[in-house]
């Protein structure tokens, strides 16, 4: 079971019994799957467990009546069920709680009946309703209660069948029997009913003597037993799933009466597998039910040719009812176990994997009966003979065909080539599925194998090769499981080294991953040197100023220049610009199945234009197979990666070019030297901080998990693992760069803003100085200068510089420059120390221990430690106690 279902179900549970407060449902989910194990279903847990329950009921009849009836529809996972609330019937405290909530949800919802509906009450009569009026009404109510229970008639089954097969096979419509085979009741085999009643001879055979009347009923019988009525007993008409019964001559004598009803059985018996065999026998049924009529119609004819012998010996010798119950006997019980299994079959409407579950828990349950066992396991394996040949061609080919939708597996319908527009896995997913009510109990433990084996070669088989298990061989029905388990194991075990090694080597999955690395994680420094150098300009503008094609050729233009060249996939490399920001789209992906992702989705879009570094990002084309690792999940994760790593990067070359164009300030250091030192000092702090955090997601983040994955891929034995290594790798990776928590993200998010904002701010403060400084500079000597001139120069350098010196002044004190920077410092301060303490908070609380590192390079003197202290000694105090 899936967290996301678990997590779904204990909510379920605790809205149905009300309970509030507490850790939610996340406590429970994690107690839940820290300490749950597995359900082994054995005959003597649920016989104990059904037992225990019975006691603890207060109408035992009743629930035993029940219980059956589920098992005789083979109900899954009814055995678990009662196991569970056996368990729950033995702990007190449980029942207490499940009584008083029981109670509480009775009272309030008859308080809200109460309120909400009109009550109404009889009329009373005068009269009393006579006893012959009272068995009318109760023969009308049990007749109206029959008929809403009554199953649908087998036609009417049989067009819903039809029609689901072809909804989902337009193309390959089931073959169907002509309305003539339905239409003529003599050819079925069964009792033709007629309005006749028994007994309306000329003589009564009641008058007769008793050995005539033997005789009499010994001829009915032989014509009973092979559903034709005879004179005195004839059979009465049955309503869907009824057994059929018998009226018999009320002037037959008792001794004789008493005989004939133990022999009847064995002809109600035979009319329910008849019936049965001629239902289950058309092609909507599906292959294994054919099977299994198949086999009960050959048992049949050896029951119809004892029959006939019995009847050619009533002629040469005068059977008696003795006689002949001696005959028959042996039979009877054969044919009880058929009637059993049809009945069960019937009622459960039980197809493909569900007959066979059916099947085998009998031949199991009929240990120590070895002829039930023996007939039981004779039923199992011809009506397991099409499953398995369909199973055959899935774990050696990788092939479903499977015309009557009766197979564990089912294919639907889905594009690979869409895989690269899909967020989600859809394909790997669903393009195949288990059917939960279709797997056979016997191999309930290799359902999932099976499945992946199957997907394994038929992801071989659409690229072209042809792949056929070596070590394939027929798979049989067995009591002991071992013998089938094994050549399931050697299925799989072939399929994922196939495709493992067709990925690997032939598809080179690992390169392409070290491709991507190349570039979505920045690994090729150079090329990224290269690369914003020539798009600076470009993605300075708004995204809809920008022009794809030209960013494609300064992409194309910087690969061809820088170490990336020698990639062989670099032409896979495309650009990509977004219509969110990094920060609103991980927010968004964040904010799923939380309360504020209605806030989010339903909030106007913001009136500021993206410009081309908030909205740039990479894409990779990636073709069939590789897709399936490399799927548009996992790309939409590198590039959440990639676009916040780029940003730092973006936020770092502002930072770089304000300490570049700064340099010209130290000819007013005299003058200005407050103020210039307060901003040269916080910029050193801010790339400090971006450089710190650029090197964490780097070197220890990125470079050791992109490790430990790359020494896991050696050691993978299927493609799964592949996948689980490779989602482990972006998990571990968006978790440990911060990127899977909101608060943290929004605190970081605010620390670039504070830095892109200074940054902006003093390029327009440089901007202005330099401007002044060319025109105070403009010189008109034309010619080499004399020496007179040099000395002229010379001193008009001295006076530019003392008047830049005093207009910057000017400006600091007209304009509050030096208060600007002091508040872009104090906001900077506040946020890095907000952020420090959440991190020392998730690293002890949650157990994050690498995001610790980030306090230690941020921290490495011990500048923030005293504040630090203080924020968590009065966090500590306003904590409840």
């Amino acid at each position: 079971m899936s967290e996301f279902r678990i997590h779904h179900d204990v909510n379920e549970l605790l809205s149905l019994l009300h309970v509030r407060g507490g850790d939610g449902a996340e406590g429970y989910i994690d107690l839940l799957q820290k300490h749950r194990t597995p359900y082994v279903t054995t005959t003597v847990s649920a016989h104990s467990a059904k037992v225990k329950l019975a006691e603890f009921s207060k109408t035992p009849e009743d629930f035993l009546r029940k219980y059956e009836e589920l098992k005789s529809k083979n109900v899954r996972n009814l055995d678990p069920l009662v196991y569970l609330l056996s368990k729950l019937c033995e702990d007190k405290e449980t029942l207490q709680f499940l009584q008083q909530n029981a109670k509480e949800r009775s009272e309030s919802s008859a308080n809200t009946t109460s309120t909400t509906t009109t009550s109404y009450t009889l009329p009373q009569t005068t009269t009393k309703m006579s006893m012959q009026e009272l068995d009318e009404l109760r023969k009308k109510l049990g007749n109206v209660t029959a008929s809403s229970n009554a199953p649908l008639p087998a036609e009417v089954t049989r067009k819903m069948l039809r029609d689901k097969h072809n909804k989902k096979n337009p193309t390959q419509p089931n073959p169907v029997f002509p309305n003539w085979v339905y239409d003529r009741p003599a050819l079925l085999g069964d009792f033709i009913t007629s309005p006749t009643p028994p007994g309306d001879s000329a003589v009564a055979i009641g008058t007769m003597p008793l050995p005539a009347q033997e005789q009499a009923l010994v001829e009915d019988l032989l014509f009973v037993l092979i559903g034709v009525d005879g004179r005195d007993i004839t059979a009465q008409p049955v309503l869907g799933r009824q057994n059929r019964s018998f009226i018999v001559d009320s002037t037959l004598d008792m001794s004789i009466k008493e005989l004939v009803n133990r022999i009847l059985p064995v002809a109600s018996y035979y009319s329910t597998i008849t019936r049965f065999i001629e239902e289950k026998s058309s092609f909507e049924y599906g292959q294994v039910n054919h099977a299994l009529t198949a086999a009960m119609r050959t048992l049949i004819k050896e029951y119809l040719i004892l029959v006939t012998q019995l009847e050619h010996l009533q002629r040469q010798v005068m059977l008696s009812l003795q006689k002949l119950w001696f005959y028959i006997q042996p039979t009877m019980r054969t044919m009880e176990i058929l009637a059993s299994i049809a009945s069960s079959v019937d009622k459960g409407e039980c197809m493909g994997g569900s007959t066979l579950s059916l099947l085998h828990d009998r031949t199991f349950n009929y240990t120590g009966d070895s002829q039930a066992q023996e007939l039981c396991l004779y039923l199992t394996k011809a009506a397991s003979v099409p499953y398995f040949e369909i199973l055959e061609k899935w774990i050696y080919r990788g092939i479903i065909k499977d015309p009557y939708s009766e197979f564990m597996v089912e294919e639907h319908e889905l594009q690979k080539e869409k895989i690269q527009e899909d967020y989600n896995d859809k394909y790997w997913d669903q393009r195949y599925t288990i059917v939960q009510h279709r797997i056979p109990s016997f191999l309930q433990k290799m359902a999932d194998k099976i499945l992946s084996t199957g997907k394994y070669l038929n992801v071989v088989r659409e690229c072209g090769r042809d792949v056929t298990c070596p070590d394939a061989k027929e798979v049989l029905y067995t009591l002991k499981e071992r013998a089938y388990v094994e050549q399931i194991e050697k299925a799989y075990n072939y399929a994922s080294k196939v495709l493992l090694a067709f990925l690997m080597e032939e598809k080179e999955l690992v390169s392409r991953l070290r491709s991507i690395k190349h570039y979505f994680l920045m690994d090729k420094g150079d090329f990224f040197v290269h690369f914003m150098d020539l798009t600076e300009e470009e993605l300075k503008k708004p995204v809809d100023d920008i022009v794809p094609t030209r960013l494609e050729a300064l992409l194309e233009l910087a690969l061809r220049m820088s170490t990336a060249n020698t990639d062989p996939f670099k032409d896979d490399l495309k650009i990509d610009l977004m219509p969110h920001d990094v920060i609103t789209q991980l927010l968004r992906v964040l904010a799923i199945e939380t309360k504020q992702e209605k806030a989010i989705i339903n909030a106007e879009p913001t009136d500021v234009a993206l410009s081309g570094l908030e909205a740039f990002s990479f894409d990779y084309i990636v073709k069939w197979p590789l897709s399936l690792i490399i799927n548009r999940k996992a790309l939409t994760r590198y590039q959440m990666l990639f676009r916040h790593i780029f940003y730092c990067k973006h936020v770092e070359r502002l930072l770089c070019n304000v300490w570049i164009s700064s340099k010209d300030f130290k000819l007013y250091s005299l003058h200005s030297a407050k103020w210039f030192s307060a901003a040269f000092a916080l910029r050193q702090r801010m790339l400090n901080f971006v450089q710190n955090i650029q090197y964490y997601m780097m070197f220890e983040v990125m470079e050791p998990t992109w490790h430990i994955m790359e020494n896991n891929l050696k050691t993978a034995s299927n493609i799964d693992d592949v996948l689980c290594h490779h989602t482990s790798f972006l998990d571990n990776c968006l978790k440990d760069c911060m990127l899977t928590n909101p608060e943290l993200l929004r605190i970081f998010s605010k620390l670039m803003s504070v830095c892109v904002m200074f940054t902006n701010c003093m390029q327009r403060y440089t901007q202005s100085m330099r401007l002044d400084r060319l025109s105070l500079e403009q010189g008109t000597m034309d010619g080499p200068p004399t020496r007179s001139e040099h000395a002229e120069e010379a001193e008009k350098k001295r006076l530019t510089t003392k008047l830049l010196a005093e207009h910057a002044d000017i400006l600091q004190s007209d304009a509050g420059f030096e208060a600007t920077i002091s508040k872009f410092d104090s906001n900077f301060s506040m946020l890095l120390l907000d952020l420090l303490d959440k991190l020392s908070i998730y690293s002890t609380n949650d157990c994050e221990h690498s995001m610790i590192s980030i306090i230690y390079r941020l921290d490495f003197n011990g500048f923030y430690t005293e504040r630090l202290e203080r924020m968590a000694i009065e966090r500590s105090q306003k904590a409840p106690v």
